[in-house]
């Protein structure tokens, strides 16, 4: 059988991290999900790296590249650059096999993520926080690597770390029973898609890979439309464990010869999906973990009746940020709208616009207004919740009648960010 395409990792090293791994990395289950196999009306599974004792899959490749290194590499301690999970994995690897590791971590890294570093390393890993991104932390990383004599223990672009992501692969097919039509991975700097892909197109070539990206850092996509992997100039952090600017060297050429397609997802479908994963299911996803299974939304034509594996990448979600993410839902999903109101500074206009404006479901969920009498109205800020996005359009109808519609802030991010 032939076990290597052009651009691969062998399914050889990948049996052999496997074998490195055991005893040490979780073999997740892949769960049927009957709820979103109803609403979508096929088969859905979930590879559940959630479940990992880090809660997400990078422990594998972490830790297949930190235990092959040499005694004398090992003497003189690794270092890695992390968002997040990659971090989490070093550390417990550091921590399992007694080596001394140094973690750069974004400064914009969720604390939830910093503290789980600290448990997991625990006297082994010393936490720098450098940057505003992955990529600045990357280059301090590698800047240390270079005074210190230590080893880099990159977080994707490296065969010993992609073999590892790779077996979860394995798993997946050996758990399941019936031919996967369809397989989506979520991508940041590319190792899982690069590792689980090598996996597939040798042992079961008929699955369509379909590479999933936050919309804010499109790197892979970006570089398939350029044919060359590229640099991209500016990211949105908020996918904070896909948010790379460039993926990497080994993971391009690999994605680009085996995945048969990509997606992006925007953040307001990536939160929508977080909300109703625990509100439905009570599990508790990171947004890089929810960009596999939010991209059903965007297939739910092509899947039907097919059988489907999304990759839960991770779970470490900072609670601290759901009310963030409650809101980008509610936007997402037109039920959530601000305005600026322009009301006349007379005894009964907000009554007016209670009774005569809103309709039977509205509530106002925000309401900032200074009155000033030197003026014949008195702007408002406005948050209005619906209870169903067909409500807008007879309110906005509403608003513009009597005369009370100034600014609709929902397309004007930078001013409703400067307001709200």
């Amino acid at each position: 059988m032939n076990t290597k395409t052009q651009n691969s990792i062998s399914l050889e090293k990948i049996y052999k991290a496997q074998h490195n791994i055991k005893g040490v990395v979780e073999q997740t289950p892949l769960i049927f999900m009957k709820n979103f196999s109803e609403r979508y009306h096929a088969k859905i599974y979930f590879k559940r790296e959630d479940l990992q004792v880090v809660r997400s899959y990078k422990i594998r490749g972490a830790y297949n590249k930190i235990q092959g290194l040499t005694n004398d590499k090992l003497k003189n301690g690794i270092v890695c650059a992390s968002a997040g999970n990659h971090a989490q994995g070093v550390a417990y690897a550091c921590q399992k096999l007694k080596v001394q590791g140094t973690i750069f971590m974004p400064v914009t890294t969720p604390h939830q993520k910093i503290d789980q570093v600290r448990m997991f390393g625990g006297s082994f890993v010393d936490i720098k926080l450098f940057g505003d991104s992955f990529d600045d932390s990357q280059k301090a990383a590698v800047e240390f690597c270079e005074k210190t004599k230590t080893t880099f223990v990159h977080p994707f672009d490296d065969l010993e770390v992609i073999a590892g992501q790779g077996t979860v692969g394995l798993e997946i097919l050996n758990d399941s029973e019936n031919p996967i039509d369809y397989l989506f991975l979520p991508v940041g700097g590319g190792g899982l898609a690069a590792g689980v892909s090598s996996v597939f197109k040798t042992l079961s070539p008929k699955t369509k890979i379909i590479g999933v990206e936050p919309i804010g850092a499109p790197s892979l996509t970006t570089s398939l439309e350029k044919g060359v992997n590229t640099t991209l100039d500016e990211i949105d952090n908020f996918v904070d464990g896909a948010a790379v600017k460039r993926i990497g060297e080994l993971n391009f050429e690999i994605c680009k010869e085996l995945l048969d397609g990509t997606d992006t997802i925007c953040e307001g479908l990536i939160c929508s999906t977080i909300l109703k994963l625990y509100n439905e299911n009570a599990l508790v996803v990171e947004p890089a973990g929810a960009l596999s299974i939010a991209a059903l939304e965007n297939f739910k034509n092509e899947i039907k009746g097919k059988t489907i594996v999304c990759v839960v990448s991770g779970g470490n979600n900072d609670i601290t940020r759901m009310e963030e993410m409650k809101e980008r839902a509610l936007f997402y999903e037109g039920l959530k709208h601000y305005f600026i109101i322009k009301f006349p500074q007379r005894a009964g206009a907000l009554k007016e616009f209670v009774v005569d404006v809103l309709g039977p479901n509205d509530d106002i969920a925000y309401f900032e207004y200074t009155k000033k009498h030197n003026r014949d109205k008195g702007p408002a800020v406005v948050g209005i919740e619906l209870e169903s996005k067909e409500d807008f359009e007879p309110l906005l109808t509403r608003m513009k009648q009597k005369g009370f519609l100034s600014e609709y802030l929902n397309e004007k991010p930078e001013l409703f960010q400067f307001l709200v």
